[in-house]
């Protein structure tokens, strides 16, 4: 019975399917790109199947052999595979797992670099190969430049899977895939403009076709972060429901694709690729640690099967599109491909260095240049555009023969020239080479790791029983090669302390992401917090490839600092008294300092175990001291939380270390599980009971901002002698405010508007050569508030500080009503002006010329920049 239908395509796929899966280790073992493997394949297919239905042979076999030859030969030929299902079924897949899987902080220095390939490049192929085909084409000029625009689009899978089987280059990797992410979008765009001007007759408009790419590209940009960011936020009101989530992720790619391009007419790819982007950012902090590691298998299988079907099904197209091809269609082809790689030679080394000499983008390697252009390969999107042409009724049957021709022979002159001979062009650069640093890296390590494993083989061989004869030759290779690495070791001429101490803040930072992340496998931790803690982490780790110790020191205050979120919502507290925000601000705080605290301590662990014998310890001691700063900031922000919400902040250690007990509880259930030691049933009713008791402590704390300010105010010095009732009516009435080091509460010459008492903390203001020490207990403002004259000094916090907002007005009514606080206040005052040091301005600091600093203000500003720490690191880097 002969398979008919619906059946006979998807048996067709399964079997495209199976030979997929062969194509992928043979490709690894002929050492050829999968991609060009695939494309071979796909063209055999397709040639086969026509060959079979023009043949006579298949008519001497048996009627059901002849029958089920003809029939699959029939399906393939016939397989209902068009332009609209490449670019709407496969497309969004492999753009958005693309972008998804894309590191976006290390992409952002590369932008400009990025948009000029994605961009520019396809304008100017576009032009070029249009240019360079008209005199010999005898096409118009918008069909020529059609064709430009069609095999403009270049596929940089195939490259990017040849330097990762080779190793080269990561940047270069990430160059070519972020080129991948806008490329297949402007060339769709340009391909529009121009196929309508060609189906309509009508001239294309410069100006107007600009602004129309423009709008498009940054119309779907926004419809993208959007789609994306409303479905994180679905994630996190869903709660931990992993099916859902990663449904939601499989049905965003589509939504924004299809939205874009059906409904608002803007790039659909660029919106899938901005919503993929989005993922990439926040994805890690909203799913689940094991979600978010599923989400990624998932995607790289969906995009194997659509990056695979995708160019064995466009290959086998490759026999009709190329029906009637002549002696001169060759040369046009062989005219397009000269003229594409000019185009491509001409932007890559004619513009990158503009990007560079403006500093607009890091400058490229020569080598990285060639291979680029190179690189440069046509796949699967150019031919989806050219049967796009041939399919369209309102084509003309030349124009159509023309595009799907040269289109055709285009991919293939690429897809076998370029992509059989990129892996040698790597080789030759030696682009599959480590750097130097990595080089000593590699020693270093090896040397190291090998003496740790030959001793531990050397025990395990005692603690099996096995005889030293078996055992000793697998040692002594082991030691060997360990000796083999240290004799080569040139780790501390390679690099100087200043690298290495800029390479174990790199380290510190990607251990602190990976502690993070094992954290947030504990449920009941806030996403928002997390997500701030990871995104900080990056910044930490970027500052310090940057700027070394400075640029790590200078994220970590951001860290600490308060958020733009906690100061919009401390001004909503204090304007119109309405504390929702800011409560849930201060719970947020006290969960991220917590969990600081947490990472901090497996930090420092992790520095003594593992940095500290591979760096060195001298590089372990100034790594320590930044450590140590660190905890220090930490330790000064926790402090004054804990000290006015002692409550709170024991609720929040217990809950916290319930959640670790639990998940603790539920590691040893697991390996009791895969020994075998507890059956399924057992198993599944323990983890059962473990979610409920999870459950329970998924619930949010309340924060009682308000908890303690009476009796505050009560203890305080300068509320002496006030009624009780006094003190509660004022308590109800008093903001609070929650300051970082080096923030002004009040500056030089400014009206005071707020009186603000000192709940914990530390402040300065320098007035005529000295500075007056505000500590916990202490009013400021308030003198300048009665006498109604502006401050003399800027007043800066030196620590973190927890302060008591009173408004001028209300203060100055009180002390009419109660002289003794004026008596208070007098006290107050000659203690603080007692108290006031010289100032030292280190005029090689910049500072407001109304407002210099005092000698804590500097210290404070200047660290870790002083100069005795200058001297200490010129001195240890010299």
């Amino acid at each position: 019975m002969e398979v008919t239908g619906l059946a006979a395509v998807l048996l067709a796929i399964a079997l495209l399917l199976v030979i997929v899966s062969a194509v992928q280790p043979l490709a690894r073992r002929l050492e050829v790109s999968e991609t060009v493997l695939l494309a071979v394949v796909g063209i055999v297919i397709g040639g086969g199947a026509d060959l079979v239905l023009r043949t006579t042979y298949t008519d001497s076999l048996s009627g059901v052999a002849s029958n089920a030859i003809n029939g699959v030969a029939e399906t393939l030929l016939d397989f209902p595979v068009s332009s609209e299902v490449f670019l709407l079924i496969f497309l969004p897949v492999l753009v958005f797992q693309g972008a998804m899987v894309i590191d976006v902080r290390r992409l952002a220095d590369e932008t400009a670099t990025v948009l000029l390939l994605a961009v520019v490049a396809v304008a100017v192929s576009t032009a070029t190969i249009g240019l360079a085909l008209m005199p010999f084409a005898q096409m118009p000029l918008i069909v020529c430049l059609l064709l430009g625009a069609i095999v403009a689009t270049t596929d940089p899978s195939a490259v990017a899977g040849i330097f990762r089987d080779i190793g080269a280059a990561s940047r270069l990797t990430r160059l070519v895939e972020g080129e991948a992410l806008l490329n297949d979008a402007a060339a769709i765009s340009i391909f529009s403009i121009l196929l309508a001007a060609v189906t309509s007759h009508h001239a294309i408009h410069l100006g107007g076709a600009a602004f129309s790419f423009v709008v498009s590209f940054a119309g779907a940009t926004i419809v993208g972060i959007v789609g994306a960011r409303l479905m994180l936020y679905m994630i996190t009101a869903l709660g931990n429901a992993p099916a859902a989530e990663t449904t939601l992720t499989v049905a965003l790619p589509y939504i924004v694709y299809i939205l874009c391009d059906e409904v608002l007419g803007v790039s659909g790819v660029v919106a899938t690729a901005s919503a993929g982007l989005t993922l990439s950012v926040y994805g890690p902090s909203t799913f689940r640690p094991q979600t978010w590691r599923f989400l990624n298998e998932l995607w790289q299988q969906l995009v194997f099967w659509a990056g695979s079907l995708v160019f064995v099904l466009a290959s086998m197209l490759v026999p009709r599109l190329l029906i009637g091809m002549t002696r001169w269609d060759v040369v046009l082809i062989l005219i397009a491909s000269c003229a594409g790689l000019v185009a491509r030679a001409s932007v890559v080394f004619g513009m990158l260095p503009l990007l560079a000499m403006t500093r607009l983008a890091p400058p490229v390697p020569t080598p990285f240049k060639v291979t680029m252009v190179w690189g440069g390969l046509r796949g699967a999107i150019t031919l989806a555009l050219a049967l796009a042409v041939t399919e369209n009724p309102r084509v003309s049957t030349p124009v159509a023969h023309f595009v799907g021709i040269i289109a055709t022979g285009f991919v293939l002159i690429t897809l076998l020239v370029n992509g059989t001979t990129l892996r040698s062009l790597v080789i030759f650069f030696r682009l599959d080479q480590l750097s130097p640093i990595d080089q000593a890296m590699r020693h270093q390590v090896l040397g190291i790791a090998l003496g740790k494993v030959a001793e531990q083989a050397k025990e395990t061989g005692e603690e099996l029983g096995f005889s030293p004869d078996a055992t000793g030759s697998v040692v002594s290779s082991l030691e060997k090669r360990g000796a083999e690495e240290q004799s080569t070791n040139t780790f501390d001429t390679a690099l100087g302390d200043r690298q290495r101490v800029t390479l174990a803040l790199i380290t510190l930072a990607n251990q602190e992401r990976s502690i993070l992340l094992d954290l947030f496998k504990i449920q009941g931790l806030s996403r928002r917090v997390m997500e701030n803690l990871l995104r900080t982490s990056e910044a930490m780790g970027d500052g310090a490839r940057l700027e070394g110790r400075f640029g790590y020191v200078r994220a970590l205050r951001r860290r600490l600092s308060p958020s733009l979120r906690f100061r919009i919502a401390q001004e909503i507290h204090n304007r119109f008294h309405y504390d929702r925000p800011l409560m849930e601000c201060m719970a947020e705080r006290f969960e991220m300092l917590m969990v600081i605290h947490l990472v901090a301590i497996s930090l420092m662990r992790f520095m003594r175990d593992r940095l500290e014998p591979t760096l060195g310890s001298r590089i372990s001691e100034i790594v320590g001291e930044t450590l140590l700063r660190q905890r220090k900031m930490l330790d000064e922000a926790l402090t004054t939380l804990r000290l006015h919400y002692p409550g709170y902040s024991e609720a929040l250690e217990n809950r916290i270390f319930r959640q670790i007990v639990l998940r603790l509880e539920s590691v040893e259930f697991d390996e009791l599980h895969s020994e075998s030691l507890i059956s399924d049933e057992l198993y599944r009713e323990l983890n059962r009971d473990v979610e409920l008791r999870k459950q329970r402590l998924g619930n949010r704390m309340t924060f009682n901002l308000k908890n303690n300010i009476e009796d505050r105010l009560r203890r305080a010095t300068v509320f002496d002698g006030l009624p009780a009732s006094v003190i509660h009516d004022l308590a109800m009435t008093t903001s609070l405010r929650f300051t970082s080091p080096g923030e002004k509460i009040i500056r030089r010459g400014r009206k005071t508007r707020s009186v603000f008492f000192i709940s914990a903390g530390l402040a300065e203001m320098h007035v005529a050569e000295s500075d007056l020490r505000y500590g916990a207990g202490d009013l400021i403002g308030g003198v300048e508030a009665l006498e109604a004259r502006p401050m003399p000094g800027t007043v800066r916090t030196l620590q973190f500080s927890h302060m008591l907002t009173i408004s001028a007005a209300r203060f100055v009514r009180l002390v009419e009503e109660f002289p003794v606080i004026r008596e208070n206040l007098e006290k107050l005052r000659s203690r603080t002006e007692d108290d006031a040091i010289p100032a030292i301005v280190h005029l090689e600091q910049d500072f407001d010329e109304d407002s210099p600093p005092g000698e804590a203000a500097v210290a404070l500003l200047n660290e870790p920049a002083t100069k005795s720490d200058e001297h200490h690191e010129n001195a240890t880097w010299s």
